[in-house]
């Protein structure tokens, strides 16, 4: 096994025995992006010299005696999340060039941990996609198959640690964006509870959907990650003010006596077969750990998905109307304020400007109450059938999402069928629970399956324990795309 087919935790060893050294690993990890990224394109940009700057001190810090979850390991951030002096565009011509004068929240830990940062990876504009098609600077591939997406829209950090550019990164799910990646790349992603990690300093889609995620090959580098960045940051007013528990210490494997709940609303026809298979085929393993199954109902399931693209797309409305040439970007030049406000948001891709119009309309005046007020009822609803769910049950568990990886450019053309790649995973944004995708097979194309567990909010250890004790009876977590 090459050193960059290593797991964050294998390396990690390897670099607290001494058998290897950061500069070693970042060299690594950059020779990789070098060699495979212009087939993969899972970063926008990369930092090779900050990167072996923040090597280089991350080495003399081991050498001081210092230990850390990330110390002197490289890992890749998305293009949405801010860091001090770099250029950060949300995927997006409007935000070309800006380099942001501070760190965000979720920068400043992993810089803190002493995790080298080696790029920003490729993002749908603004988060705005279920593919990284709809990136205004390239189309992120697959690495298990270059003509397929690798989902979105934190696919460039799923495509980095699929394919041995990073052992661990960062990305945001406003609506399934770490998950689906996750599950379509063999990788375990996990989205925490909403206000555990801190938003400050991050680009924002919707704001109250929006959560970092961390991606990792294993759970325990999943856990890792999540460990570094999860915390109270007084500059988000959402962000929880709890204890951060060790979320490595809490993968006993042991799930004897689990309640998971398996929702029939979430099997139906028009589903991938083989995906089916594979996640009923998960659910016999943890059973035989000794978990115990129950068939749950989530009646409020068919109405996620338009409750989900309502709510997103008005607050991306509302979060994307601060683009005015004035302040970020490169601006359009007009004859007044109006033309040069129009010239400089034609700089938007056409996903963007689609989803903005629609929440401008649900926003608007006479379409309120009928659009967007209707979808926050109905969004209540949706938290009431999770915390009736979750008095029964402990974990519930569903597939992260109907089909496996499609082809490129197969869904732009269909937004529709785009969106419904997240019929899954928006239900748990709405409800502000934490959930992750762990892999649990592989379709005939040899194209990986994910499995979804989501959990109540704050018992983000119950669900990483669950995916565990899961992972270690299988080997799907394992395989690597023959890159």
């Amino acid at each position: 096994m090459s050193l960059t087919e290593k797991t964050l935790t294998q390396v990690r060893d390897l670099l607290r025995n001494g058998e290897t050294s950061s500069v070693a690993l970042t060299e690594a990890i950059l020779s990789r992006i070098e060699a495979v990224d212009s087939d993969v394109k899972a970063y926008v940009r990369t930092t090779a010299d900050l990167a072996l700057e923040q090597a280089r001190a991350a080495d003399a810090r081991i050498a001081a005696g210092e230990s850390g979850p990330l110390l002197g390991v490289p890992v890749g951030i998305k293009d949405l999340i801010c860091s001090d002096g770099v250029e950060t565009t949300a995927g997006s011509k409007i935000l070309e060039g800006f380099k942001p004068p501070y760190n965000a929240f979720v920068t400043e830990k992993l810089k803190e941990a002493g995790a080298v940062i080696v790029g920003m990876t490729n993002t749908d504009e603004f988060g705005m996609g279920s593919s990284t098609e709809y990136s205004a600077y390239q189309t992120t591939s697959n690495p298990w198959d270059l003509t397929r997406v690798p989902g979105g829209s934190s696919g460039g950090s799923a495509a980095a640690v699929s394919g041995n550019m990073a052992y661990g990164s960062l990305g945001t799910d406003t609506g399934g964006s770490v998950r689906t990646p996750a599950s379509f790349c063999n990788l375990v992603g996990i989205r925490p509870t909403y206000g555990r990690v801190s938003r400050w300093g991050v680009i924002a889609y919707a704001s109250s959907l929006d959560q970092i995620g961390a991606f990792g090959k294993t759970v325990q580098d999943a856990a890792a990650m999540l460990g570094v960045v999860a915390g109270h940051d007084p500059r988000d007013s959402t962000s929880l003010q709890h204890p951060v528990p060790d979320y490595e210490a809490s993968l006993t494997g042991d799930i004897k006596g689990l309640k998971i709940g398996v929702p029939k609303q979430y099997f139906v026809d028009g589903m991938n077969a083989e995906v089916e298979a594979a996640v009923r085929a998960s659910l016999d393993v943890m059973a035989n750990l000794g978990a115990e199954i129950h068939e749950i109902d989530l009646n409020m399931a068919e109405y996620a998905l338009a409750t989900y693209y309502l709510i997103a797309t008005s607050e991306a409305s509302s979060n994307l109307a601060r683009y005015d040439g004035v302040r970020y970007g490169p601006r359009g030049t007009g004859k007044d304020v109006t033309e040069t406000t129009m010239r400089t948001r034609a700089k938007f891709g056409s996903e963007v400007k689609s989803r903005i119009m629609l929440g401008t309309f649900a926003l608007s005046s006479g379409y309120y109450d009928a659009y967007y007020g209707k979808a926050l009822k109905a969004r209540t609803l949706i938290i009431r059938d999770f915390e009736k769910a979750f008095e029964k049950v402990d974990v519930i568990a569903t597939p992260t999402s109907p089909n496996t990886a499609f082809k490129i450019g197969d869904n732009t053309t269909d937004p529709l069928a785009m969106y419904l790649t997240d019929i899954y995973t928006v239900s748990l944004n709405l409800s502000a629970g934490c959930g992750l995708s762990v892999p649990c097979g592989f379709d005939s194309n040899n194209l990986p399956i994910g499995l979804q567990l989501m959990g109540n909010t704050l018992q983000e250890e119950t669900i990483l324990n669950a995916a565990y004790a899961y992972e270690q009876a299988t080997d799907w977590h394992t395989k690597r795309p023959s890159l």
